[in-house]
């Protein structure tokens, strides 16, 4: 008899928040969230930071699998900035991409 095929683990995605140079915050999802980082601060990727260049990863929280992270992300976009930045103070000095 053959082995039941086992499901890989979910892989955890993430919710960010990147710092414009204008002083606003950019909220998204990623399975890499440095990776996607480092793409914001080429250009690529989100329009959001065309106007204003990404300048630093501010903010990750990590969740099991894409939909509650889309979940999570949903939440975060309608906090005030103020909440946002409540946020971005929980987790300072631990980004390893800070500019």
């Amino acid at each position: 008899m053959s082995e039941p095929i086992a499901q890989p683990p979910n892989k955890p995605w993430y919710v960010y928040l990147v710092r414009a140079a204008n002083g606003s915050l950019y909220c998204g999802i990623s399975d890499n969230p440095e990776r996607r980082f480092q793409a914001h601060q080429k250009g690529q990727g989100a329009r959001y930071f065309s106007t204003s260049p990404a300048v630093a990863l501010v903010y990750v929280e990590a969740w099991p699998d894409k939909t509650k992270a889309l979940q999570q992300e949903r939440l975060v976009k309608k906090l005030r900035k103020s909440a946002k930045e409540a946020l971005v103070a929980s987790w300072a000095g631990l980004s390893p991409c800070d500019a």
